[in-house]
């Protein structure tokens, strides 16, 4: 298999035949090919020439004269990471239990089905169908529902997102290719399996989680749904501690020696529960923020130097140093998406992004976040990560009397209200949920952080004309960015204050993403596998 990579076709004249085209003459041939497309990207450097850049690994006959004969550093040879699955099967006839069904917990239970383990699942919110009813609901009616909502329920806090599907985690072992490949299996598009920026939005998404689930109890395992893990069952023997079972709902026992933690990162009352049975956890660094609209039209023209159909809504990734010192950063950005309320608790506020599949709101958005670290917080204790969210949670709840608190960037620089007239505001804005306009969004945030994502901004003007403009509405609090703690683990991945327990995904504070979860989801599975 031969690589060539920088493959150039200029957007208005991509075709099947234009690649094919290219790749025989860089080849020198006339030979009918079989190719596979292994990275589609957009290069827009040279505005207003945008081309569609690809890297192709092609079947051809006389490979090995071919490349001897090579002088173009673009033509290698294909280089194919294989993701193997390990040989060596679990012995324990005890059924392994997986609590959690974000894409940690989903893609830990969907190997473990496809190799026999028989798991079982547990969620404390619903089915994915039901769960979106729930969500629905909320947003049209404010009437929260704790178990089951942006955050908490099957498919995780990812299935209300972009659905974005990159991750910046350095792969030896195929599992980045193997999620993807699964994702296709499962009713994703084929492009995310070499589009550099691949996103399947909420929509597709959360048909891929229905697949998935339908996979996993048709192979051996089993999903219990407003299901809770309210307490954990240990053995304690010369100073070693074992998990011998699970309490779930306060009430009933279920018996195992494996117990995998895909908690998600805004399991609060969870996390609590395991403080209080010595699981060790630290505190750790994440980020805060908000969250900025723009009409898509001015991202894309900004980033392509005009508007055009044949591209997709445009992205950006932004980064700047405070005078504080602080890192301000764009993360999560939403092409043509919506501002959510993503609230998991009563009076508390929290926000995020979401786009569709086609990302076709005609508003993009981004959180803006600043990074926080334990000298942020109140105390010392594993937990003050978590306090610290939930004050400015609190904070956002009040000032936007129970809705999404929005201000435009002009008062939110001045900290003040001048109630700049926004006649057009359904053209610059996409939210689901209630939202409070004006309310007094800098009040939520320790002024130094709030002085950063000011600093960031204007910075940001400069280099997306009309970043900055005064009439950019600006709405909080993002805070559920990443968990704000981490659930210390040896290197068999387990807890390293009880063994059998695995911390798993985001929530535990080894993710950063649906993918990152996703890939850390398989490597507890390859480890409960081969664990003796």
């Amino acid at each position: 298999m031969i690589r060539i990579s920088q493959i150039k076709v200029k957007v208005n004249e991509e075709t099947d035949k234009s690649i094919e085209k290219q790749i025989k003459k860089l080849l020198k041939t006339d030979a009918s090919l079989d190719y596979t497309i292994v990275r589609k990207s957009i290069d827009a450097r040279n505005k207003p020439e945008i081309f569609y850049v690809y890297t192709v690994d092609v079947n051809v006959p006389n490979e090995d004269v071919i490349l001897k004969k090579n002088r173009n550093k673009n033509i290698t040879k294909a280089i194919i990471k294989e993701y193997a699955w390990p040989k060596r099967a679990r012995k324990s006839d005890v059924r392994p239990i997986i609590v959690g069904l974000g894409p940690a917990g989903l893609f830990c239970a969907y190997m473990l089905a496809k190799a026999g383990a028989n798991p079982i699942c547990i969620e404390r919110g619903d089915a994915v169908e039901n769960r979106e009813l729930a969500v629905k609901k909320f947003w049209e009616t404010g009437i929260l529902d704790t178990e089951s909502n942006v955050q908490f329920g099957e498919g995780g806090a990812g299935t209300f997102s972009d659905g974005k599907l990159n991750t910046l985690v350095n792969d030896k072992f195929g599992r980045n290719d193997l999620v993807l490949k699964i994702f296709v299996e499962n009713g994703a598009p084929k492009e995310i399996l070499y589009d550099s920026k691949p996103h399947i939005g909420t929509d597709i998404l959360s048909k891929v989680v229905i697949s998935m689930r339908e996979y996993i109890k048709k192979n051996g395992g089993e999903i219990h749904y407003r299901t809770k893990l309210t307490d954990i069952i240990v053995e304690s023997f010369n100073d070693k501690k074992t998990v011998k079972g699970i309490r779930i709902n306060n009430n009933d026992i279920i018996y195992t020696d494996t117990v995998v933690l895909a908690l998600g990162h805004s399991a609060r009352d969870t996390f609590d529960m395991l403080y209080k049975n010595d699981i060790y956890m630290t505190p750790k660094a994440f980020a805060v923020g908000i969250r900025i609209q723009h009409p898509s039209d001015l991202i894309d023209e900004s980033q392509y130097g005009s508007v055009c159909d044949k591209l997709p809504a445009a992205t950006y990734k932004l980064t700047y140093h405070s005078s504080f010192g602080r890192g301000v950063y764009s993360f999560c950005m939403c092409p043509g998406g919506y501002v959510v309320n993503a609230s998991s608790e009563e009076n508390a506020l929290a926000i995020n992004g979401m786009s569709y599949y086609a990302r076709d709101s005609k508003v993009s958005n981004s959180a803006l976040i600043v990074t926080v670290t334990p000298d942020d917080y109140s105390s010392e204790d594993a937990l003050a990560g978590v306090e610290f969210q939930r004050q400015l949670e609190r904070k956002a709840y009040e000032i936007g009397e129970g809705k999404i608190p929005s201000i435009c960037f002009k008062d939110f620089k001045q900290k003040a209200i001048t109630m700049l007239p926004l006649s057009d505001m359904d053209d610059k804005t996409k939210f689901m949920g209630n939202t409070k306009y004006p309310a007094k969004v800098y009040d939520i945030f320790p002024t130094e952080i709030t002085d950063s994502l000011v600093e960031g901004i204007e910075f940001f003007g400069q280099k997306i004309k009309g970043f900055s403009n005064d009439d950019c509405i600006i709405s909080g609090v993002e805070s559920r960015t990443s968990s704000p703690l981490r659930i210390e683990r040896n290197e068999k991945h387990m807890s390293i204050s009880c063994e059998g327990i695995y911390p798993c995904g985001e929530g535990a504070g080894y993710a950063g993403g649906i993918m990152s979860a996703a890939m850390d989801g398989i490597l507890i599975a390859e480890e409960i596998w081969r664990n003796e």
